[in-house]
């Protein structure tokens, strides 16, 4: 059996990714402009972890911990860059090329901590970071023929700044789960000066980016910023292959968009790698704690 502090973190991680898959969905069904949705998302984040943070304060007679010092800022500012290059990544290619991209992150995460944590990864975390570097080359090949390289740039650029995130987390050991809710205001006022000169907001179905603002995204970056806390860097980072199989299956039976032939190969291709990963670090733990 895992130790309790690990179970935890499985379970919150879990919860994180899969609430993470239909944020992709929930975008698309908003029908709007790009500013307007990072404005309008980000603020419904905000809002709802200023009246959390407020209702415990009421509750314990103190303010919970919201950034927890110099690692607490700057883990904050990566994760608000990830919300703005995230829908940029969104708004300028595939929804299965930016989250099979995305899948990526677990591998920077163990570079980021072998290079920074001194955490060296095993040699099957460098096979299996080998089959994924090909199989983003051929989703990323595609996105040169398709005319939407900038769309998969911004998602490779968003997994390498996800990863630089969990590992600064997991290195300071603190209480990170505010402060990703809390980077919203770097995406909230992006949105809104870029929106001055439309002067105003253009999102055709509003109702879809509050629900993926005020509920599943909080419920997201709570679970996946507390994550670090009990679990390795690449390990948290392997949740968000949950989003990688879901979204583009929700994106495919709501809104009928199928992906290309060589996106679904690159994207089997790190799917399939990630998993065997997964499967490989599980079973060394397992045996670990039997040899205790």
């Amino acid at each position: 059996m895992f130790p309790t502090n690990h179970r935890k973190g499985l379970l919150l991680t879990a919860i994180g990714g899969l609430a993470l898959s239909v944020d992709i969905p929930l975008t698309r069904l908003a029908d709007g402009e790009l500013w307007s949705i990072l404005a309008a998302r980000s603020i419904a984040t905000l809002v709802v972890t200023l009246v959390v943070a407020a209702v415990l304060r009421i509750a314990n007679g103190r303010w919970p911990l919201l950034v927890p010092g110099w690692p607490g800022l700057i883990t904050g500012v990566l994760y608000g860059l990830t919300t703005v290059i995230f829908l940029l990544a969104v708004f300028n290619t595939s929804t299965a090329n930016v989250v099979f991209i995305v899948a990526f992150n677990p591998m920077f995460a163990a570079l980021l901590s072998w290079i920074f944590l001194k955490e060296r990864p095993a040699a099957a975390t460098l096979i299996a970071m080998a089959a994924m570097i090909f199989g983003v080359g051929l989703i990323v090949r595609d996105g040169l023929s398709g005319g939407h390289l900038f769309g998969d740039a911004m998602a490779l650029l968003t997994a390498f700044i996800i990863a630089a995130a969990i590992t600064i987390s997991r290195a300071s050991g603190s209480e990170m789960g505010f402060v990703s809710l809390l980077s919203t205001v770097l995406p909230a006022t992006v949105g809104l000066i870029a929106l001055m000169p439309a002067g105003g907001f253009s999102i055709a179905h509003p109702a879809w980016i509050v629900l993926n603002g005020a509920v599943m995204m909080p419920l997201a970056f709570w679970c996946l910023a507390t994550g670090p806390r009990y679990l390795s860097g690449p390990e948290v980072g392997m949740f968000y292959l949950l989003e990688t199989v879901l979204a583009p299956i929700w994106v495919w039976l709501i809104l009928a968009e199928t992906p290309a032939t060589m996106t679904l190969l690159g994207g089997g291709i790190l799917v399939a790698a990630i998993a065997a990963h997964s499967a490989w670090m599980v079973r060394r733990k397992s045996i670990r704690q039997m040899a205790g």
